[in-house]
């Protein structure tokens, strides 16, 4: 039997799909319109195009039963929480601490001089709808009160008569004895067996409990709609083993999908740990979804903890930007995935994105382990529009996937960044390698009429949404670095998604960057990174001492406590104990400071040497982050640990990146055609070249068009691309600004 693993990351505007075939080495891509009203249609969608493009074990076509293993990035969490979509919701907390939403924290938008305007965003649970019990816990974990029994029953009386069915629960102090919690989840399972309970325990194991309050609650509200997709899909991949990929005939509709049990289990999902879809012939296909901190998660596991797929799509990006650029030798790139709604970006570091628990989605804290990225509404269905006052605006309104732009001739109304791309002639007038005409005509109906709103010819209006949008980027990427003591000047970038490319020249000019790598299949190159991911899964305990007064023999329990939840997890997703690896991390901070630095600690044993490297660790990474450390000086400034950190890690197997040959120089038979496109204020004659027959150390001179399946790359005047060896174009300015 064939073995073909399939990474599927849905997008806004298309699905892209990206088949590995292990016995060859082989990568095929595609891509196909995304379905936002029922993703899982678009998604097997995609799953049987791929397979109708890859060579099956019969040597026909390939089937589902040569499907070695799925792995997913959805935006499902993401969107619910970015539209405020939550389901009907109610809190559990320790008597006394009703209002702790209320009461969240003194944090301004904007800084001071607005704060008199500031008011404190809606809350995720309303007053009414948070429970006390009695109970208390202290800072140690140790019992001050009984847990409240005879209340707790009420409580989960209240919530079931009231239809009231996800339930977050944080007790204080919770994530140094999780006993009173527990008890709790046992109440509501006897009481209100219906309801799905997220423990604060269990989900963030921390403490700052406004943040732990809130992260549990964004876990139980986007659990029961994670569930039901990730059931749908389940059930759609099993149908259609059944059906030795011929078609999705059994599979269940979208609303059957939808109608399924929120509280999912592994048994909804999948027989083993791994396993997302079981059909009649006794063959599984093992089903991951991408989750926020760069490792997937079995689909049987992420309905237990879906808050931490928020970021899936936009971390699969950076991890697969992360391992081209390593294969490349870039040690410090930037990451820009540019899709239909918005742009994503984000900073890689030795080949590792980097990391941040103080994100948030939405107006929602979510203090989990999730690749640092900044989004910014900058897409290529960005709209243009024009403010009160008469000046010219690009998004974040977004004209999505449906209607979509103008130029999609499916009901759009209002100009946007492909729109413009495509009146200037630098996008071709079809997409998908003419799989889905354009209609040029509406484009350009669009861009005169905003033209002529704003007093300016079509071609500068079209210039100016475009210079808009490049500036809207810009502004993400020196959030992502000059505002975390970064250089932008030290990096190059990697642009990758659909319209990640097109701006890059004139975002090398704005930002001053080396230049800018565009990967092969730059559309696809989120589904690729879904196919490098190892198994990962976060635990942490909250541990705060002085460095004075450490122990490291309780260290090492702590350590070990984790290491024991981390193996036992990778022991259900099927990995065997000598392929388990552990990450050790430690936050620490300098006693007074309100937020801690994340740093490495060594592998080996917690003793004294161990402490000792982790704090001077420490020292290094706030003098890099902040330009000043208290080496010298923890007399007066003593260091503090705060939280203990594990990563489990299940290594897969990577697809290995190809090798392009050698070319002569003579990319003429590369060149498709010449058309009109226009970089400055008119159009002129400008040639058209096929990617996929350049060759390693080609040269691609500006002004052209670089075109492929998923993507095309303007390279303006004074700018050329160079082919290299993994079949990358690297572009960078060759005449002086």
């Amino acid at each position: 039997m064939r073995r073909i693993r399939i990474g599927i990351d849905t997008g806004g505007t298309f699905t892209d799909v990206v088949a590995f075939d292990e016995a060859t080495g082989r990568l095929t891509t595609t891509k196909t319109p995304s379905t936002p009203s029922d993703p899982a249609q678009g998604f097997m969608a995609g799953v049987d195009k791929v397979l109708a493009m890859v060579d099956g074990a019969d040597g026909g076509k390939a089937r589902g039963q040569d499907v070695a293993a799925v792995s997913h990035g959805t935006t499902v969490a993401t969107n619910a929480l970015l539209e405020d979509d939550i389901e009907h919701m109610g809190l559990v907390t320790t008597a006394g601490y009703r209002h702790v939403l209320e009461i969240a924290r003194q944090s301004v938008p904007d800084g001071y001089g607005n704060s008199y305007f500031w008011v404190k965003p809606e809350r995720i649970v309303p007053v009414e709808r948070v429970a006390e019990v009695d109970g208390r816990l202290d800072v140690r974990g140790d019992e001050v009160r009984p847990f409240g029994e005879q209340q707790a029953v009420a409580v989960a009386r209240w919530f079931r008569e009231r239809g009231i069915d996800t339930i977050g629960v944080c007790f204080l102090h919770a994530y140094a004895n999780d006993a009173h919690e527990r008890a709790m989840r046992d109440v509501l399972a006897r009481e209100h067996p219906e309801a799905v309970v997220s423990l604060s325990s269990e989900v963030l194991r921390e403490y700052r409990e406004y943040e732990r309050t809130v992260t549990t609650l964004v876990d139980a509200s986007v659990k029961p709609r994670v569930g039901r997709y990730i059931r749908g899909i389940a059930q759609r991949l099993g149908a259609y083993v059944d059906a030795s990929g011929a078609d999705d005939g059994g599979a269940p509709s979208g609303d059957d999908a939808a109608n399924g049990t929120a509280r999912s289990s592994a048994d909804d999902v999948g027989a083993d740990g791994a396993t997302a879809a079981s059909s009649s012939a006794g063959i599984d296909i093992p089903f991951y979804i991408m989750k926020s901190n760069g490792g997937v998660i079995s689909a049987a596991e992420v309905v237990h903890q879906p808050i931490t797929t928020v970021l899936s799509g936009p971390a699969a990006g950076a991890l697969g930007a992360g391992l081209v650029a390593r294969e490349a030798g870039y040690e410090r790139i930037l990451t820009l995935d540019g899709g239909g709604t918005s742009t994503d970006v984000s900073v890689v570091l030795g080949g590792e994105p980097t990391l941040t628990t103080e994100g948030a989605i939405g107006r929602f804290p979510s203090k989990i382990p999730m690749i640092d990225v900044v989004t910014v509404g900058a897409g290529g269905g960005s709209i243009a529009w024009i403010s009160p006052e008469g000046n010219l605006k690009v998004g974040p309104r977004s004209a999505g996937a449906d209607p979509g732009p103008l130029c999609y001739a499916k009901g759009g109304t209002e100009p946007t960044v492909t729109d413009a791309h495509v009146f200037l002639g630098r996008i071709p007038p079809h997409l998908l390698g003419g799989e889905i005409g354009l209609d040029v005509d509406a484009a350009v109906a669009g861009i005169e009429a905003l033209g002529a709103r704003l007093g300016l010819e079509p071609a500068d209006a079209a210039r100016g949404i475009l210079e808009i949008s490049a500036w809207n980027q810009a502004n993400a990427i020196r959030q992502i670095t000059v505002k975390r003591g970064l250089d932008v000047r030290d990096f190059a970038m990697a642009a990758f998604g659909g319209s990640g490319p097109l701006l890059i020249c004139r975002l090398i000019d704005v930002l001053a960057l080396q230049g800018v790598v565009v990967p092969l299949n730059p559309g696809n190159l989120s589904a690729f990174g879904l196919l490098t991911v190892d198994v990962k899964n976060d635990y942490v305990q909250t541990n705060v001492v002085e460095h004075t007064q450490v122990d490291p023999g309780e260290l090492a329990t702590v350590y070990g406590s984790l290491e024991a939840k981390a193996a036992d997890a990778l022991d259900r997703e099927g990995f065997s104990a000598s392929d388990h690896r552990f990450v050790r991390t430690a936050d620490l901070r300098y006693d007074g400071q309100a937020f801690e630095v994340r740093v490495t600690a060594p592998d080996g044993p917690v003793d004294e040497r161990f402490t000792e490297r982790v704090v001077a660790s420490f020292h290094d990474e706030h003098e890099q982050l902040y330009g000043y450390c208290y080496r010298d000086r923890t007399d007066r400034h003593p260091v503090e640990w705060v939280n203990l950190r594990v990563t489990g890690v299940g290594p897969i197997t990577r697809p290995e990146l190809a090798r392009l040959r050698a070319g002569d120089g003579d990319i003429e038979g590369a060149r498709l055609d010449t058309r009109p496109v226009a970089f400055d204020a008119s159009h002129q004659d400008t040639p058209v070249y096929d990617r996929s027959l350049l060759r390693a150390g080609d040269v691609v001179p500006g002004p052209a068009i670089v075109q492929e399946f998923g993507s095309t790359v303007p390279i303006h005047p004074g700018f050329s691309a160079e082919v290299d060896e993994l079949a990358n174009l690297v572009v960078t300015r060759t005449t002086s600004t």
